[in-house]
């Protein structure tokens, strides 16, 4: 390929990496904590006060809150499996109707337990908002409200990610084959950086291929199933996935919810379709009517699930008989099969807990790769010192504004969800509004980074924003640990693997953040002075070429 060629992709794929870079680094750094959502939900929730009944009381349940809340008829569950964040066996959403659909923070969560006495006590539940507002993160790469917009913004940003990918592949081809693994270490830390920011890319480039062209597909599938419905259906796509018959010329009777098959029963006939399909709860949905339904959802994991909380079969509670199993995992259509595997990429929503860590180190290993590519970006453009006299000049204005807009915004970010996991725990009961008080505390912590980084320079800042996130993410483990050891305290420790993984875990980068902050200290003290990581008159040090 010609070298003006190579210098243009060089140019498309720098400043297109430049303009996504950090809302990505944001959008993979929460999306890899997503991928165990339900371990976080798990450790965030404290233990519940209300007693998990019997599954073999559960129609008693199921009937005493119908009987006192008949509207409760058009949708509840009944889990199956007793997880911290599970209040009870049977619960339900009620939600805004002018929200938008895909924002959770106007859904009130309402649960049901037997008393001693056998009554029937409703309650609402104060649940932890921390994995969904961290999911909203990823899926609007920071901003506040999973919203259009915000999703629009987001489609942007992954199409730019896309152009990025294409334009880095075609630059690295003339050398690919003899710079592949190559990770040349030495004095010229820049060389060893763009090796790493080379290798890290290559290897992990089906992954973003996945995660750039997924990304655009779920910031505008709105406007393409509206587009679908106008040329292929006729107005009429939202049928298509409806149930159809039973309905008649008159409303049919109300049907009596004490004839239902038991929830072991409903369980007993998923397993019999496919033996590998591990049930998690029984979603009812208009029981009393003509086209009541239990979506049995669970997950297989030798099947590809169509959504990360699984798939479901469709059944008929009062007959048993199998409505729909186009979302069960290991039995859906071939068609179906195609669109589960696009979510399912996106997702690690198939090959069990391998995939799921797998998924979890490529989306920190990502968030790397955008910072790197800024970093580089910096020392390319870096002012040398004059080798004879050896004075050491004034670091252009943009790479130390772009050295401390990196460090603020990726350290921000990574302090902001660090501070949210430990208060998730301190304020619960304390605070009216538990979700209000970690967003705020969020976007405290982002911006007081990000003013920092601006006011100290880069280099400086940087240092202290990784100690900072070594110390945020320490007291994960260690408000655990004080949980446990004073009850009195209010906070709470989980004992179940899901719970201690995510302190083992969090105890684990806390110490990778405390030794990236030793190496960009040293890269202070012993680094050319020459550099936007130096102190000096430009603005010193990150978490850079440590």
């Amino acid at each position: 390929m010609r070298a003006d060629y190579i210098r243009i992709y060089k140019s498309v794929h720098t400043w297109t990496g430049i303009l996504a870079g950090m809302a990505l680094f944001i959008a993979f750094y929460a999306g890899a904590l997503t991928v165990f959502k339900e371990p976080l939900a798990r450790w965030a929730s404290p233990q519940s006060t209300a007693s998990h009944v019997p599954l073999d009381a559960a129609p008693e349940l199921i009937a005493g809150v119908l009987k006192a809340r008949p509207d409760v008829a058009k949708g509840f569950s009944i889990h199956l499996q007793d997880t911290e964040n599970v209040p009870a066996r049977m619960g339900w959403e009620v939600r805004d109707s002018q929200a938008d659909d895909h924002d959770e923070s106007s859904v009130r969560h309402y649960f049901a337990y037997l008393e001693a006495d056998g009554g029937v006590r409703m309650e609402q539940s104060s649940a932890s908002g921390l994995t969904y507002f961290i999911d909203v993160l990823h899926r609007v790469v920071g901003l506040p409200v999973d919203s259009d917009p915000n999703r629009w913004v987001m489609g942007v940003i992954a199409t730019l990610y896309a152009v990025a990918l294409v334009s880095g592949v075609i630059v690295l081809l003339p050398s690919l084959v003899k710079d592949f693994f190559a990770l040349r270490t030495g004095k010229n830390l820049k060389r060893m950086w763009l090796d790493a920011h080379n290798v890290v890319g290559i290897v992990s480039l089906p992954f973003h291929i996945v995660m750039a062209l997924s990304s655009v597909v779920f910031a505008y599938h709105d406007g393409i199933y509206d587009l679908q419905d106008k040329l292929m259906y006729g107005g009429k796509l939202e049928s298509v996935f409806q149930r159809t018959g039973g309905g008649g010329e008159s409303p049919a009777p109300a049907r009596d919810p004490a004839a239902m098959l038991t929830p072991q029963e409903l369980v007993a006939r998923a397993k019999d379709l496919a033996p590998g399909f591990e049930p998690s709860a029984l979603q009812y949905q208009q029981v009393t009517g003509p086209r009541a339904m239990v979506r049995v959802w669970g997950k297989d994991a030798g099947a590809v699930s169509p959504r990360a909380r699984g798939g479901f079969v469709a059944i008929d509670p009062y007959t048993g008989k199998i409505l729909n199993t186009d979302y069960l995992p290991g039995k859906q259509t071939t068609a179906n099969l195609w669109v589960s595997s696009f979510f399912a990429l996106h997702m690690a929503s198939f090959g069990g807990l391998a995939v799921q860590w797998l998924y979890f180190l490529l989306g920190l290993a990502g968030a790397w790769l955008f910072y790197s590519g800024n970093l580089l970006w910096i020392e390319t453009r870096r002012k040398r010192a004059d080798r004879k006299t050896g004075e050491v000049p004034a670091q252009r204005l943009d790479t130390r504004l772009m050295a401390s807009a990196t460090v603020g915004v990726c350290l921000g970010c990574v302090c902001g969800i660090s501070l949210m996991m430990v208060a998730s725990k301190w304020l619960n009961g304390r605070v009216g509004d538990l979700n209000a008080w970690l967003q705020g505390l969020y976007y405290l912590a982002f911006f007081a980074s990000l003013a920092w980084a601006f006011l100290r320079g880069g280099a400086r800042a940087g240092t202290h924003l990784l100690w900072l996130a070594a110390v945020l993410t320490f007291a994960i483990p260690l408000t655990s640990l004080l949980g446990g050891l004073f009850p009195a305290t209010g906070a709470w420790a989980h004992t179940s693997a899901a719970a201690l993984a995510v302190d083992a875990t969090a105890f684990a980068a806390a110490a990778g953040f405390a030794w990236m902050a030793r190496a960009a200290s040293r890269r202070i003290r012993q680094g050319a002075p020459d550099s936007v990581w130096a102190p000096g008159r430009a603005a010193p040090s990150a978490p850079a070429a440590g």
